[in-house]
């Protein structure tokens, strides 16, 4: 949970004023080897916030497929298009996306089209709609549709990581996030960090809210990670972040003096 005392300190959680012509919200999408679905979901995620001022990054992690030929020939004038060298990984995608975001409200969602960018406007309305102290609205996926073992397996990661680092998500894979972009850059950065940003967020006194989300099938490519590399993964990460929520101490609210 987050800091009580915090609640109430508005210059801990005053995020600095954007710039006059940064765009209200960045949408930062990671893709790797996505070619098929790039361009239609680039598509999607301008149409849904058409009326919006926002910018979308998508950050093409080292693909060796067409992804970002696609992506370059996309008409999307909102389009920002970032090239890892070499694969880094999720957590690293997103990172130098959310560096590169101009926007005061960033939103990610994974760049293989499972999450639904209809969802993106709602995490928006409702992170502003939100107390001063909540620093990310993250959804959570209902009517999940992948096979049954890897919903068996998100469970039980999911809810062995509740227990240990209580965080109150149910759902840290699902990688529609709203966030604030100044609270993110305070966080610790680490590989595979994306699925720890609820408890990340609150070891730093921020305050998280969920949301329920949509999911849909994947219609191209295939998945990134298996059931057992993600366990060995997830086991080492999940202690990590024990360790450093074990070693957080607050300040109990921070304020200038008066000189």
């Amino acid at each position: 949970m987050a800091d009580e005392t915090h609640k109430d300190n508005a210059a801990f959680f005053a995020w600095p004023s954007p710039q006059p012509d940064a765009p209200t919200v960045s949408v930062v999408a990671p893709m790797y080897n996505e070619a098929g679905g790039a361009a239609s979901l680039i598509a999607e995620i301008a149409s849904a916030l058409d009326g919006v001022d926002h910018e979308i990054i998508a950050i093409d992690d080292g693909s060796n497929d067409a992804t970002v030929d696609e992506l370059a020939a996309t008409a999307t004038r909102q389009l920002r298009i970032l090239r890892h060298e070499n694969n880094a990984g999720q957590s690293r995608a997103i990172r130098t996306g959310v560096l590169a975001a101009r926007g005061e409200i960033v939103v990610t969602l994974d760049g293989d089209g499972q999450n639904d960018p209809a969802d993106i406007p709602r995490l928006v309305t409702a992170i502003r709609a939100a107390a001063p102290n909540t620093a990310m609205v993250a959804g959570e996926r209902t009517k999940r549709k992948d096979t049954a073992a890897k919903q068996w397996a998100s469970r039980t990661a999911n809810g062995l990581r509740k227990r240990l680092l209580n965080d109150g998500a149910d759902d840290t894979g699902c990688g529609l996030k709203a966030f604030y972009r100044e609270a993110y850059l305070r966080l610790p950065y680490f590989d595979h960090m994306h699925r720890y940003l609820p408890a990340l967020m609150r070891r730093e006194g921020f305050d998280v809210k969920f949301l329920p989300v949509g999911h849909r099938p994947r219609a191209h490519g295939q998945s990134k990670y298996t059931n057992i590399g993600r366990l060995m993964v997830a086991i080492r990460d999940l202690m990590g972040v024990f360790w450093l929520n074990g070693r957080s101490r607050s300040p109990g609210g921070v304020r200038e003096m008066d000189r």
